[in-house]
């Protein structure tokens, strides 16, 4: 099955080559008011070729074959004007029905890694957990989709200084402590408490001795320090099972690849780039100076790898990170989903794998590693949403919130249903709501944090869209027909069935863009418009009381279609559509 855009650029590609003799040329396809789409080439080319607009428009029509697609004219001073017919709408309509994959093409696999989430342990996730988790699942389960294979990396912050103290914490409450217990059920008021005691006995106290004195222990391998890290690190699993039971997301306990995974190779890290004449003493500290990067004063910028007290820093560990992630997983692409703000990180520890050879597999292939740069949250302020205390806004009841919201609206709607019914509603709501609002902006954008704008029914909102699938569901158990059997030819003789069925073919396009692009977005954008080609469609287009009962069939068979790719898109974005709404 192939969308028209697809075929039409082809075609004229092939039409200037033929009457140029010019290759790969961009068709320059835009939307048109006159027809189905435009193709703006010639007026790009005119110079080119030393020909007026309308002498290479008229040169490519006179080369371009679209019988079987459908017709063409110039218009103004160069356009191609472009119909496609309805009859080829419902050739490629037949396959879409026929499709378990509804067009989305299968694309030669690569591994690609995605790091993405990464809380803290013994942190509590914050709103600032809640874009790279989403939208870094959004990216695995389209990429998964297009036939990649993808290595889920939720790099938890689960080494390093704070655990001296909260050890000697968990040391002194003790393992079967309420106060233990906060681990997995409140884990800022765990940290709080620890770091409290650190605080008030910081001047050479012999708590905050005894806890210094327990991160040495740590990375010495300690037993009874790594039995109760350990220990914490499970605590911690549970909490974040309820987040991420409670977004919906495909996390799980063998996605984890934290910074202890990593302590073993830092070492490694630092004396092969030794070895290679890339990192230096400065200021006693080890230093990478990446080519072509400076600070305002025009010197150099360090990637510090070995602070000057001998400890390693985050660069160390993410260099660690991208070499594993090349030369043992084999990734042929890279993705970290990581806030904005680490943009300049990320691009000196690339460039410093990259100069040090182990962005270079094995087998020579070349990895390439991409920030998915994540804006940020925003309250009502236009500053980072927090609560009104000002500190950061809990991930737990930002969800928990969501629903109780959408279950006040469904309770309202729906007082047939069962209580449990209606509980599952408003889960499948409110998260939906949640995610689609952050999903539906460009991922390096922010975006401002609105409870009713994003769980109203109607405008480019999650429930908007989960209601458009229910709505589809309530006409197949009126027709008592199940929609995977609507498979009737399609015969478009409406101009809205026209517009739908044309939507339709654009799925699998937008899916491989998404998964190329890293834009989950721009699929959020295209569920909006094919639920409002269903919207007016319906509007326009009687179905279970058609005039006749080829078009009944034939347009319950595009509406079955519409509801396969709404809940198909949905799923890519991590969303559920509810049966009842």
């Amino acid at each position: 099955m192939l969308d028209a855009a697809s075929v039409l650029g082809d075609r004229v590609s092939a039409a200037i080559e033929a009457a140029f003799g010019l290759s790969g040329v961009d068709p320059v396809l835009r939307p048109s008011q006159f027809a189905d789409t435009q193709a703006n080439a010639a007026l790009a080319l005119a110079k080119k070729v030393g020909k007026n607009p309308r002498e290479v428009a008229t040169a490519i029509l006179a080369n371009l074959d679209l019988s079987d697609v459908g017709t063409v004219e110039v218009s103004g001073p160069g356009f191609l004007n472009i119909t496609v017919s309805p009859e080829w709408i419902s050739g490629q309509l037949a396959t879409l029905v026929g499709d378990d994959r509804l067009g989305v093409p299968t694309q030669p696999a690569r591994t690609i890694p995605i790091d993405y989430s990464a809380p803290n342990v013994a942190k509590e996730m914050h709103v600032g957990h809640l874009r790279t988790t989403i939208v870094g699942d959004s990216l695995a389960r389209t990429l998964e989709a297009l036939g990649h294979h993808v290595v889920r990396q939720n790099h938890i912050g689960d080494w390093g200084t704070p655990f001296g103290m909260l050890i000697e914490h968990f040391l002194e409450v003790g393992p079967d402590s309420a106060e233990a217990d906060l681990l997995a059920t409140d884990p800022n008021a765990y940290y709080q408490a620890a770091r409290a005691k650190f605080d008030s006995d910081a001047d050479g106290g012999a708590w905050a001795t005894r806890a210094r004195d327990r991160v040495v222990k740590l990375q010495a391998k300690d037993p009874e320090s790594l039995e109760i890290w350990r220990g914490m690190i499970d605590h911690s699993k549970e909490y974040f099972h309820r987040i991420y039971s409670g977004l919906d997301v495909t996390l799980t306990d063998a996605d984890l690849a934290g910074e202890s995974f990593y302590d073993p190779m830092l070492q490694q890290v630092c004396d092969d780039l030794i070895a290679q004449g890339l990192a230096v003493e400065s200021d006693g500290a080890l230093c990478v100076f990446p080519e072509g990067f400076t600070g305002r004063d025009e010197k150099p910028l360090p990637l510090i790898i070995r602070k000057s007290d001998g400890g390693f820093g985050y660069a160390t560990t993410d260099l660690a990170a991208i070499r594993y992630r090349v030369q043992d997983l084999g990734a042929d692409q890279i993705l970290y989903v990581v806030g904005a703000s680490q943009n300049l990180h990320f691009r000196m520890i690339f460039a410093t794998a990259k100069a040090a050879g182990w962005l270079t597999r094995p087998d020579g292939v070349e990895a390439d590693p991409i920030h998915v740069q994540i804006g940020s949250v925003l309250g009502d302020d236009g500053k980072i949403l927090r609560t009104r205390s000002g500190a950061p806004l809990r991930l737990a009841w930002l969800i928990d919130e969501a629903v109780e919201k959408a279950g006040s609206v469904v309770e309202a709607s729906r007082a047939d249903l069962s209580a449990d019914e209606r509980a599952t509603i408003a889960s499948q709501v409110g998260v939906g709501a949640v995610k689609y609002a952050d999903l539906s902006v460009a991922h390096d954008t922010d975006y401002v944090f609105d409870f009713d704008r994003m769980l109203a029914l109607t405008g480019n909102t999650g429930p908007y869209l989960q209601y458009a699938t229910a709505r589809i569901r309530s006409i197949f158990r009126k027709a008592e027909l199940d929609p995977a059997k609507a498979s009737d030819a399609v015969v478009l003789t409406e101009p809205t069935e026209r517009v739908l069925g044309l939507a339709l073919l654009r799925y699998g396009a937008t899916v491989a863009e998404v998964g190329d692009q890293q834009a989950p977005h721009r699929l959020a954008a295209y569920l909006f418009e094919l639920a409002q080609a269903f919207t007016s469609f319906y509007d326009a287009c009687p179905v279970l009381t058609a005039v006749d009962e080829p078009t009944r069939r034939s347009r319950l068979t595009l509406t079955a279609a519409t509801l396969s790719v709404l809940d198909h898109g949905l799923g890519l974005l991590g969303i559920r559509a509810p049966e009842r709404m």
